[in-house]
């Protein structure tokens, strides 16, 4: 019996030899990727995640609290709630050098809630008076001092509690932003445009 020869120099055998070939080379270049792919671990479970401290409460004393309740007249208030403030930021300071974590929270949390109470009780006033309008601006200047500081704090923290140094931060500036909104709203500056 005679064989059949076949012929891979032709042009259509050709064709097909590399049709195949580049078909397994794709074949053999997925399963090797998903191999590796599928080998290597994840970021999740490489990173060890920090632990966040949790944040303090927000509570002011109640002699701090009382003594506020007590002042009726909005420029004094608000200038015994900054000094309140400054007392507050300056023990954190002091606690954070003893590099008690647990005080400089408990300084931090009742700083919070000192500007947090502060805000409040000026926004609560009547805005259109000159008066209030003055406090304001005084209450922005000065917690505008306090960014350094905090900042500075939140360098020498361990990263556990740099999460709530930084969103204390962030509620500082939008403290700010706050104070001196009612400054310029519609019944301050007048728009006499036609």
């Amino acid at each position: 019996m005679m064989g059949i020869k076949r012929n891979f120099t032709t042009p259509a055998n050709i064709r097909s030899f590399f049709s195949i070939t580049k078909y397994l080379a794709v074949v053999l270049c997925t399963v090797s990727a998903s191999v590796i792919a599928y080998s290597q671990p994840t970021s999740a479970q490489t990173t060890d995640e920090i632990p966040t401290a949790p944040p303090p409460r927000k509570l002011m004393s109640k002699e701090e609290q009382k003594q506020l309740d007590g002042e009726s007249g909005v420029r004094k208030r608000t200038q015994i709630a900054l000094s309140m403030m400054d007392s507050r930021l300056k023990q954190a300071e002091a606690a954070n050098a003893d590099e008690s974590l647990t005080e400089m929270f408990d300084q931090l949390g009742a700083f919070h809630a000192l500007m947090d109470n502060s805000l409040a009780f000026l926004e609560r006033s009547d805005t259109n008076r000159s008066k209030v309008l003055n406090n304001l601006k005084r209450f922005e200047i000065g917690i505008r001092r306090f960014a350094p500081r905090l900042e500075l704090l939140r360098r020498e923290a361990p990263p556990s509690h740099e999460y709530y140094l930084r969103s204390l931060l962030k509620q500082l500036r939008d403290a700010r932003s706050r104070a001196i909104e009612p400054m310029f709203s519609e019944t301050i500056v007048r728009d006499n445009r036609p």
